[in-house]
């Protein structure tokens, strides 16, 4: 299209292709703002959806830009223009035609990116379970500065395919000396299409780490813990561990609450008495309903399990606070115990009495076996 358009002022002096140009390039940017984008913004007020509102907002800069530029290109190209003009065409070409090309693939870029980022961050907004993870806004921007970096050198003739044999070899030695990066960038794009997590879950390392997703970076992603300290995790460290969601596919999450009773209780009064406590907790959901549970007969107690649900993983420590409170309170006033551990240490004597030895050691008497060669020798002086 963009060649034919010279063609239209043929026939016509430099002035007056000038000023016919540059009018048609008014008009369009006018035409552009006030009347196309404005009919498209009362269209799409309209409709329920905020995305609509959000791509006219991100392209109304490019198509202004582009109706306006758009113009200075083609007059660069009349050959009225060309042939009247001082300077060399080819130079006419570097100062203002192929510049005027260069800042439409710029700001259509920048449209590009912004309103895919924008929509991200509105889909993520809404808590939508199949949310575009953030990682796909930085694959996005990559794709974009690649796209635009290639049309440039495209517009400016620059041959590319040197350039291209000399990225495989500079990405072959990139890929060795920032392997973990590279590791990690995948990682995170294989964490987002395996649906791991999304911000706002809670989630727990196989080394005990656990906090909630606050941020998913190209290279790694932050937690925030209960200590309210951020921990940074490197996406190819999360893509080789095992990852434990607390948050989905729902947010709630059981609570045990383990309990020991003594041998001869009334099992059903305290069963009865253990649920009331429990369901009567604020923290506790109605349904499922709590429920109690005798696992094991242990050396000293009914060993029993009590079973509840609380609303999201960060409320359990706090439940199982609030529950052994009112538990141990309960349990104390209906006067049923909560045993533990008893040892019987029986001490016997022996029927005949101790060793005679051993009693006279303990009396600090000689043995009689230290007193053999004193009486020994006591025996010799007599005999001389």
């Amino acid at each position: 299209m963009i060649p034919s358009l010279p063609a239209l002022f043929e026939g016509l002096t430099a002035v007056e292709a000038t000023v016919a140009v540059l009018a048609v390039s008014v008009v369009a940017a006018l035409g552009m703002e006030f009347v196309v984008l404005r009919v498209a913004r009362r269209y799409v007020s309209a409709t329920d959806s905020g995305y609509d509102d959000i791509v006219i907002s991100s392209l109304r800069a490019p198509l202004v830009v582009t109706a306006a530029l758009a113009g200075v290109f083609v007059l660069t190209q009349v050959p009225a223009i060309r042939s009247s003009v001082l300077v060399d065409p080819q130079l006419l070409d570097d100062i203002f035609g192929r510049p005027s090309l260069s800042v439409i693939v710029l700001v259509w870029a920048h449209a590009a990116n912004g309103v895919v980022n924008r929509v991200v961050a509105a889909v993520n907004e809404e808590g939508s379970r199949f949310d575009f993870a953030p990682v796909f806004s930085n694959v996005w921007t990559l794709a974009v500065l690649v796209g635009s970096a290639g049309t440039l050198l495209w517009l400016w003739g620059i041959e590319i395919t040197p350039l291209l044999g000399a990225a495989g070899v500079a990405g072959i030695a990139v890929g060795f000396a920032a392997k973990d990066t590279v590791a990690n960038f995948f990682g995170g794009i294989a964490l987002y299409f395996d649906d791991t997590y999304k911000i706002g879950d809670y989630i727990v390392l196989d080394d005990g780490t656990a906090g909630t997703v606050i941020k998913v970076g190209v290279r790694s992603t932050t937690l925030l813990t209960r200590d309210e300290v951020l921990v940074t995790v490197p996406n190819a460290a999360l893509n080789a561990a095992k990852v434990t969601n607390e948050s989905a596919p729902q947010s709630r999450r059981r609570v045990r609450v383990p309990i020991g009773v003594a041998y001869g209780t009334d099992i059903d009064a305290f069963e009865a008495l253990a649920v009331e406590v429990v369901g009567a907790e604020p923290l506790v959901l109605d349904s499922p309903k709590p429920r109690a549970r005798l696992r094991s007969f242990g050396d000293s107690a009914l060993q029993y399990e009590l079973l509840c649900w609380v609303r999201g993983p960060t409320r359990r420590r706090r439940a199982q606070h609030e529950l052994n409170r009112a538990l141990y309170k309960a349990l104390a006033a209906a006067d049923i115990e909560i045993p533990y551990p008893k040892r019987d240490v029986t001490v016997t004597a022996a029927a005949d009495g101790p060793d005679p030895g051993v009693a006279d050691r303990q009396a600090g008497a000689p043995s009689p076996a230290a007193d053999e060669p004193a009486a020994a020798a006591r025996d010799g002086d007599r005999a001389g």
